[in-house]
Order: C-alpha cells, then structure tokens, then sequence
C-alpha cells in the first residue's frame, strides 16, 4: 500500500505542481495545449518549469522544454481521468484537501496574518518584563449596563485623585476590590507576556515607567495600572529546592531552625540530593533533588519571594540563603538560567499558545469589524430579526427543525452580493449544537460565526482573482491528490499486487534481468559482537536449532540468499572465499558463511522481483497513458508552444 503523502508525491513526479484548470479561460491568455477541451495556458506552465528546474540552467533548451511538455500532458490526461471517474467529488477527497486548503491560505488571509502578527507581536513582548501595580473595581462580563457603568465611573474617580497627588498604593490598598491588594497594596510584581489576561496584558505594555494607564476593561472588571519599572527579559530559570512546610499543626520555630541547620550541612558539603530526600516537604520534586521545570518570571505568582530568590542567582550551583513564603521555608540552588530563545525556535510552539489565549478571539472581532467595511457589509435588521423570533430552546438544545424559509428575504449585502436569510438557516441547520446560553444569545453567536465564514468566504474569492500563486497552490494540491488516488489504483496497487502479470513480465523479459558473478551466503548481525561467537559455534556444530534460538534470543537479523558484491556494503569488507567471514560496518557486526560462488547469469523470478515490480509499473503507466490519449483529445497550439520557447530558452 503506498501511503498518501504530498511530499511523497512530490518526490516521486516532478510533474506534480501542474495545476488544475477550468474549461474555459480569459481569451486574453495564450494557450498552450488542451485534454478534452480543458485548456492550458502558457502562463502556468512558465511558472511551473520556473519552479521545478530552479538553478538548473542546463534544462533551458528546447529539447528538454519539449521532455516536459510531453511529461505534462501525460500528468493532465491522467488528471482529466480522475476528474472524469469524479474522484474530485469523494468525502475522502474533499475532507483532504479542505485540510491542505485551510493550511495553505492561512498565510494569505486576514485571519492568518492576523495570527502571525500577534506570534510576532507576543515575542517582541517576551523580550521585556513590566513591573506594574493595579487597582481593580469589580464587574461582571454579563452585568447589567447601569452596573458597569457605576464601575467605570468609580475608577475614573480614583484615577483623578491619582493625577492630583494622592499615592497609588494607599489607594489600592483602601479601594481595590482585589483582595491581595490590602497586603500588596496592588503590586503585581514583574511579568511578561502570556502571564496576564490579554486587554491587561497590552495597557502594560503601552505605558512607560511612572504612567497610570487605564480604565482597562477585562473580564474582571475595570483597572488602573501604574507602570513601575520595564527592563529586558531575563528568560528562565530552572533550579532545585528544598522546602520546610509551615502553619496546621507545624512549629514555626522548629521549621525555621531545621531549614538553617539544612543550609549548615549543605554548606558543610553533604549532598543536596540526600539532604533533598530525607527532609524536602516537596513530595513531587525530593526523590529528584528537588528539581522544578524552568520557569519565567512571574510564574512563581504565589510566592513571589520564591521567583525573586531565584531569578537573583547568578551561578548554576549557588545555593540560597534560607527564605520564607507562604508554603513555608526554602533553599534553592540555581541549575541553570535558560535566555529567551530566538523567534524561529520558539515561533512553533508559541503560535500554538497564541492560538488558544484571548488575544486570538479580541483581535478576531477587530479583525472582523475591519473587514465589514472593506466589504461593505450593511445588515437588513428588519429580516435579521424576522429570522431570529423563530429561534427557540429547541435551538439551544441543537435540535432546531426551521428546514425552510418561507421568502427570499436578504439578511445582509456584500459589496459581492446579497446573502440570503435562507443560507443563514441552513448554515444554523448545519452547525447548532447544545448551549447554555438564551435562543437569542445563541443566535447571535451563530449569526456572528456566519457573517465571519462569508465575508472570509469572499475575501478568500477576491484573494484568488488577485494573487494567481495562491491560486497555483490550490491547484497544487487539487491535482496532486487526484494524481495520487488514480495512479494508486491504476498503477502502483495493480503492479504490486499483480503477481501472475509480474512473472508473464518477467518471463516476456527474461533477458533484461541478468546477474554478475554472486555468492550463496547466510548474512547474520548483531548491534555486539559476543552473540556471532555463539552462532559460530552453533554452525561448526551443525546445529540449526541453536542457531534459531540465539537469533531469537540475541535479537540477530538472519539474511539467506544470492548476493552480487554491491549488494551490501559489509561484502566490500570480506574475502570473497568460502566459509566464515566476521566484518564491523557502521557499528553493526557481521557474520558471513559463503556456501558457493554462482557465475554470471539470469537472476530467478525471486532475486529480480523488485525491479520486476518497478519494470512492471512503469509498463502499466505507458499502456495506459496511451489508452487515454485515444479516449481523450490533445491539441497542442503551436503559438503558444513558441511563446515558452521565447520566454525559456537561453541562449
């Protein structure tokens, strides 16, 4: 079975970016050629012998421009087969190139620039730490309007007692709504991107040292943030401690004394990890010295004494002095501090955090808004809500029957058409599913799915009209899987499952299939040469049971058969005589008993079946290459065949 892969496809036809094309074409392009009336252009086949033969400037003659040519045609006939059997219409063929598609027009939409902006964006901020303190008034994303309009107002009010002269951190202390803010008075410490929620995160980020910034809304409520400090990033670190629980029924005398008098032997030169496992609290880390997993600054958000102290080593092996948090005692050692790595490692993994953070869904509705007037959405709210009295629980419940639309009404227009409120209910036939939320909430968040998919829909139609390489990798992969599937069926499966049409080909081809000078041998090898002793011993012994125990036992590979000296590279290594041969190849080691030297002559059915099989394959392909060539018509215009030679050719 060959396993369906584009990379595989692309290493086995050079012909595979070829692309699909509709029947008819804008007379303004010269065509090249075309199967059963699906014309060519001139364009893309440029395009492509530019993009398969890149520094190769020896192919740039007429010759090998008409090797492709013929090459190409034989791709497009066998896609036309494809398209004519209607494997372009399968659920396994639309499920994989929906796949493909949705990869590659990532980059070229708005959505997917938006995330590699904000991939970008998010490392640019990871690079520095803010240190910031904050006072928060409470209010729910659901409160009622006059609630979070009272809470906005608050916070105004203390920001102007802040710009007259009254001290942030009195303040938060008597007024902030966020508990620790009585002990903190609102410090957050230091921390860098991803560590915040989004809209917080972004009003850090934009204030310089001394700035109050704010209100700032988030799903909390309303802040003010004053900026305190910002400095480059110190990255991770990565260290191990041992800790002494404190509070329930501890002595906070005793766990302090036995923290120092562990600081007194670590100091004296006991082992850490010995220390680490007969007196650590930490159950998870005291069997491994004690040992966390990297981490940033501001992690450690619970005990930020503990992310202070550790980011303050500056020596892998420097140990702390004993400190305190809320968890009770520590010391720590420093392991190792890890610098923030540079964006092509960690653009990857931190894509994949990026997508699943908020700042994905905040920038989404901007992003959305932006596109509504770059397509002149206008919404018919009239029918809008016509639509939305018709949902009930039993939309929530995702069982909603509304199967038709009783006008043809318009919901909303795009500067491309008007979209229909019957293909916004069958849009919600497709898509409902259980919800929490009232029929008219639910029906909103659907409706604003639906506005997103069609505009991104015609974004996408106007991006193919306007970019023909975006065009060109749709095609890519279109005709790539149907290239797969038919050749799979049609040749690769039938030569390699065809065992009476292989042996009829070898024997109508016997003479193609000759052998040098061979030897009859037994390859035995082991990764240790201890177990080929054994076998040795087995064969002087005669005793073919022993020798299939150690092989089984001993994991060895046992090779029999007819050998030409190129066969494998250990024989280069052995005297070509017989009997018992030991060789060492690539760390590998190697038992050979030569049985008999074979002169030149034909290889049996068994010994050439691979190239058999790939003889074989390559006999299907022209037999029925030349079956579509009658059943389909090619016209080839020799105008536009002259238009390649001008535009390829090199002197």
């Amino acid at each position: 079975m060959v396993v369906r892969s584009v990379v595989t496809i692309l290493s086995i036809f050079v012909l595979l970016p070829a692309l699909a094309q509709k029947k008819s074409k804008s007379p303004k392009q010269q065509i090249l050629f075309s199967v059963n009336n699906r014309t060519v252009p001139v364009d893309e086949f440029v395009y492509l012998y530019n993009k398969n033969h890149q520094h190769q400037p020896e192919n740039y003659s007429r010759a090998k421009i008409d090797e492709y040519l013929n090459l190409f045609v034989n791709f497009k006939l066998k896609v036309e087969e494809a398209r004519t059997r209607g494997y372009d219409n399968t659920e396994t063929f639309l499920k994989e190139f929906n796949s493909y598609k949705e990869e590659l027009r990532r980059p070229y939409l708005p959505e997917g620039k938006m995330l590699d902006s904000l991939v970008r964006m998010t490392y640019n901020r990871l690079k520095e730490e803010v240190k910031a303190s904050h006072i928060l008034i409470n209010a729910a994303p659901d409160a009622l309007p006059e609630d979070t309009l009272k809470a906005f107002n608050r916070v105004i009010e203390i920001k102007e007692r802040i710009l007259k002269g009254e001290d942030f951190g009195t303040l938060a202390a008597s007024l902030s709504e966020d508990p620790s803010a009585r002990t903190n008075r609102g410090s957050l410490g230091y921390f860098t991107a991803m560590q915040m929620v989004y809209p917080f995160e972004s009003a850090a980020y934009s204030g310089k040292p001394g700035d109050v910034v704010g209100p700032v809304r988030t799903r909390f409520g309303y802040h003010l943030l004053k900026i305190e400090d910002r400095k480059p990033a110190r990255g991770e670190v990565e260290v191990s401690h041992i800790m002494i629980r404190t509070g329930a029924d501890r002595d906070e005398n005793k766990s302090r004394d036995l923290i120092f008098e562990i600081y007194d032997q670590v100091k004296g030169g006991l082992s850490w990890e010995e220390l680490c496992s007969q007196y650590s609290d930490d159950g998870n880390s005291k069997n491994n010295g004690g040992r966390l997993r990297p981490f940033g600054v501001g992690a450690m958000a619970a005990a930020p004494e503990f992310d202070a102290v550790a980011f303050s080593l500056q020596t892998p092996g420097e140990i702390s002095d004993p400190f305190k948090t809320a968890f009770g005692w520590h010391i720590v050692r420093l392991e190792r501090k890890i610098p923030l790595p540079t964006f092509e490692e960690l653009s990857a993994s931190l894509k994949g955090r990026v997508q699943r953070d908020e700042r994905v869904q905040v920038s989404r509705k901007a992003l959305l808004e932006r596109l509504k007037k770059e397509m002149a959405f206008k919404e018919n709210a009239e029918v809008k809500a016509k639509v939305f009295a018709r949902a009930d629980t039993s939309l929530t419940k995702g069982k909603w029957t509304l199967t038709e639309w009783p006008g043809n009404e318009t919901i909303f227009n795009l500067k491309s058409g008007a979209v229909s409120a019957k293909r916004f209910v069958e849009y919600v036939n497709r898509q409902q599913q259980t919800s929490q939320n009232s029929p008219q909430q639910y029906a909103e968040q659907v409706y604003t799915t639906f506005v997103e998919s069609v505009i991104n829909q015609a974004y996408e139609e106007q991006l193919v009209r306007s970019n023909p390489d975006y065009e060109f990798l749709l095609r890519e992969y279109y005709e790539g899987i149907l290239l797969f599937d038919i050749m799979e069926r049609e040749v690769w499966n039938k030569a390699s499952e065809d065992s009476v049409g292989q042996r009829t080909y070898y024997e109508d081809n016997a003479g193609k299939y000759m052998a040098g000078e061979r030897i009859a041998a037994d390859l035995f090898s082991t990764s240790s040469p201890e177990p080929l002793e054994q076998i040795r011993q087995a064969i002087a012994a005669s005793d073919t049971a022993a020798i299939d125990e150690i092989i089984k036992s001993r994991k060895a590979r046992h090779e029999t058969g007819l050998f030409q000296a190129n066969d494998r590279p250990v024989l280069a290594k052995i005297a070509r005589t017989e009997g018992l041969h030991t060789a060492e190849n690539n760390g590998m080691y190697y038992l050979v008993r030569i049985l008999k030297h074979v002169p030149p002559g034909p290889m049996t059915f068994e010994e050439a079946r691979a190239s058999v099989i790939a003889d074989y394959q390559a006999y299907l392909e022209k037999k029925w290459i030349d079956e579509l060539k009658k059943k389909y018509t090619v016209k080839i215009n020799e105008k536009g065949k002259q238009h390649i030679y001008k535009k390829l050719v090199r002197s």
